[in-house]
């Protein structure tokens, strides 16, 4: 093995791939270089790469211990310690401090100690000694840490090491554990797409409210929503609920300005919110049926600027300030660190757009550490405080709103979207450059929707970053993204093993490879302290052995119609989807139900010349026809075709009752959640995002045609809900 090689296996670079057809692709020597390059490690020459590869082999010897161990609940614990050789007399004490406090000690000597291997650094001779103990019964699930001392028999000074010892259960929180007899059904939405009477152009948390009651009115177990994560409140172009700035923090837009309590004490923002020309602009934007977000925010923000200088001039006993206060303890220095990433945005990108990207800032404000960056923050104190505000408020609002779903009878609630990555110009990644990635984006390898393969312009995750940081940020986003929820969509989950990364120099993409069973752990772990089911969205090219660790994990697979098919095109009966999954007729990036039978986004590609030539265009419409052909025959033979349907034929019109039909046909699958999606119950043809457009077509924009207020007595709704519960029941 070269030493290019061996470098880009340490760091989980993969020598080669299949893709779709079977193919096998190697991943070339430029590939492994720029990758390795992105993750910290340049091997652009000999010296270069020797000096990466001497760096990566050396670190896991020149410490004592490894950043962070990860086990399950009652294993024992199996840990490596590396030590200068000739130690064999010394005393070695170890403490296993528990994340409550309590303490547990135990010595011996270095000696008794199984010898591993040996190796020379630079002269000094290591060894690695391995220590097997059975933990304390009594030690609790969580995160606990394991100290090491060794003192060397007659002569003077200590050995110090320790790690994160991560102790998870198994399995996730499952659906059995919440719902009695572990079948339920749900209504996914986009929430920026609900309307209200009171809306301001955009569907707010306080509609989210309401639509949670509705739903639980008509007997579901949960909403499902779009990411929620924050983008970029000082550019609102940037809509794509997928391409956040941060994962870990919300949207701010979402919040209801009418339902922040500093609107009562706050009079020329009521003022403000009553003069003619604002009413006008809010009556222009509430009647768009496309969200408009750059007036949603000229709307918002000045307002919410206002309601925060009253904030600020509260007394530190009143209760909101105390609130307040309490859950920047919660969010700790991330927080801090979001909001002054979000006060250096809008000052660089108002002075000058083309500064949107943080790597264009001056340099001395790219790193969130620098003392510029601190002036800057003790400077704009206000505005920092402002950014946080925003945050608190719209975690205050969406906590009411699902504390309004609970009350009205959802038993999940919630289940929240956790986006694949974050845009690199954000402030995750601006603000944990170790962690995240700058030198490839996040993409997918050639496939037959995508003869090119897709480059998502996100930034990954760095597998040596997670494990050196302990997994601290993946924590905090997970504990993040499953507040106020009862499950969590993890998008694109085969990126928890590995995740194809395209190098920033134009290089062929490669997959790059994750602590997969850390990360599983870990996801059960929190699964289960914040109550939360989780979904892994396992759609696309799915690693050999991949979706069987997800069942033993208690995390739940995502499937579609209209990809279910049987050997010969045909779709899967319902009795052929697994228990283990949450079922869906379509997604957001999907033809709706209704698009699907009327051929509406073959014409939008039609319409956006994205077909190469006319006979593509004309074997899609055919092979259309064929599915709707596949369709009624499924549901024939489940006795649900109906009877407005004299026989099979694909040609025959949509309509609401084929729309029931369907969805009752994929209920009655044992799969443990069926989502309904509003853009289906409400009939609607147009869907929430056109894959492989940017402008063309208005992705994350569409409003629903149906408010909010009229859907708990609509009659289509209500049959449609109907026909789920009862084969759900």
């Amino acid at each position: 093995m070269s030493d290019l090689d061996r470098l880009a296996e340490r760091l989980g670079i993969e020598p080669f791939y299949h893709d779709i057809w079977g193919n096998r692709r190697e991943t070339s020597d430029a590939t492994k270089r720029a990758l390795s390059a992105a993750m910290g490690y340049p091997a652009g020459t000999g010296e270069e790469l020797a000096a990466s590869l001497h760096a990566v082999e050396d670190r896991t010897w020149r410490r004592m211990l490894p950043p962070v161990l990860v086990i399950d609940e009652g294993a024992p614990l199996n840990l490596a310690l590396a030590v200068p050789a000739g130690l064999e007399d010394a005393e070695l004490t170890w403490t296993l401090t528990e994340e409550g406090g309590l303490a547990h000690r135990a010595s011996l000597r270095v000696g008794n100690l199984p010898l591993a291997e040996q190796r020379v650094l630079d002269g000094v001779a290591y060894e690695r000694r391995t220590v097997s103990t059975r933990l304390p019964p009594t030690l609790p699930l969580g995160y606990h840490r394991l100290s090491v001392v060794i003192r060397p028999q007659g002569v003077g000074g200590t050995l110090e090491g320790g790690t994160v010892l991560i102790v998870a259960p198994q399995r996730c929180l499952t659906v059995e554990d919440v719902v009695p007899g572990g079948r339920t059904w749900g209504i996914g939405l986009q929430l920026y797409a609900l309307k209200s009477g009171d809306d301001w152009g955009i569907g707010d948390f306080d509609d989210l409210g309401r639509f949670a009651e509705t739903a639980a009115g008509l007997g579901a177990g949960l909403v499902g929503l779009n990411p929620l994560h924050a983008l970029f409140p000082a550019d609102p172009n940037h809509i794509g609920p997928y391409s956040p700035s941060s994962r870990t923090f919300l949207n701010s837009l979402y919040i209801d300005v009418e339902r922040v309590p500093e609107l009562a004490a706050t009079p020329h923002a009521q003022a403000l919110i009553a003069s003619e020309e604002f009413r006008q602009r809010l009556a222009a934007a509430r009647a768009m049926e496309l969200v408009d977000y750059p007036a949603v925010s000229a709307l918002k923000m000045p307002v919410l600027e206002a309601l925060h200088a009253t904030f600020r001039a509260l007394g530190e006993s009143d209760a909101r300030r105390e609130a307040f206060e309490t859950f920047r303890r919660e969010m700790g220095e991330p927080l801090r660190r979001h909001a002054v990433f979000e006060a250096l945005h809008e000052h660089f990108y108002r002075r000058d757009p083309s500064q949107w990207m943080w790597r264009t800032w001056p340099p001395a404000f790219q790193h969130p550490d620098s003392p510029e960056v601190q002036a800057f923050a003790a400077e704009q104190a206000e505005r920092v405080d402002f950014f946080e505000y925003l945050q608190w408020e719209a975690d205050r609002q969406l906590g009411t709103a699902a504390e309004r779903g609970r009350r009205a009878g959802l038993p999940i609630g919630f289940y929240r979207d956790l986006a694949v990555a974050a845009h690199p110009g954000g402030a995750a990644a601006w603000g944990e450059s170790d962690i995240l990635v700058q030198g490839a984006n996040v993409g997918a390898p050639p496939d037959q929707f995508n003869m090119k393969g897709q480059n998502w312009g996100l930034a990954p995750l760095s597998p040596v970053g997670l494990r050196e940081s302990a997994y601290g940020s993946f924590i905090a986003m997970l504990r993040a993204n499953m507040r106020h929820a009862g499950a969590l969509r993890i998008d694109h989950v085969m990126a928890l093993q590995h995740l194809f990364w395209i190098p920033a120099d134009g290089s062929d993409g490669a997959y790059v490879e994750y602590p997969f069973e850390d990360l599983l752990r870990i996801i059960a772990l929190e699964s289960r302290r914040n109550g939360c089911i989780v979904i892994g969205e396992d759609l696309g090219t799915v690693p050999e052995g991949f979706r069987p660790a997800l069942e033993r994990a208690g995390i739940l697979s995502y499937r579609v119609l209209y990809f279910e098919r049987s050997a010969d095109g045909g779709f899967k009966a319902p009795d052929e989807y697994p228990a283990g999954a949450m079922v869906t007729v379509t997604t957001h990036d999907l033809a709706t139900f209704k698009g699907f039978w009327t051929n509406r986004d073959l014409d939008w590609r039609a319409k956006l010349d994205l077909y190469p030539d006319e006979a593509a265009r004309n074997k899609d419409v055919w092979d259309r026809g064929v599915d709707r052909w596949w369709m009624l025959q499924a549901l024939e033979r489940e006795g649900l075709r109906p009877a407005s349907y004299p026989n099979n034929e694909g040609s025959q019109p949509f309509s609401r009752e084929l729309m029931e039909a369907v969805h009752r046909y994929l209920s009655r699958s044992p799969g443990r959640i069926a989502m309904v999606q509003i853009e289906d119950a409400l009939g609607e043809v147009e869907q929430p995002n056109l894959p492989g457009t940017v402008d063309q077509h208005p992705n994350w924009r569409r409003r629903l045609g149906m408010p909010v207020e009229a859907m708990a007595g609509d009659e289509g709704l209500r049959r449609l809900a109907e026909a789920v519960r009862s084969e759900r029941s």
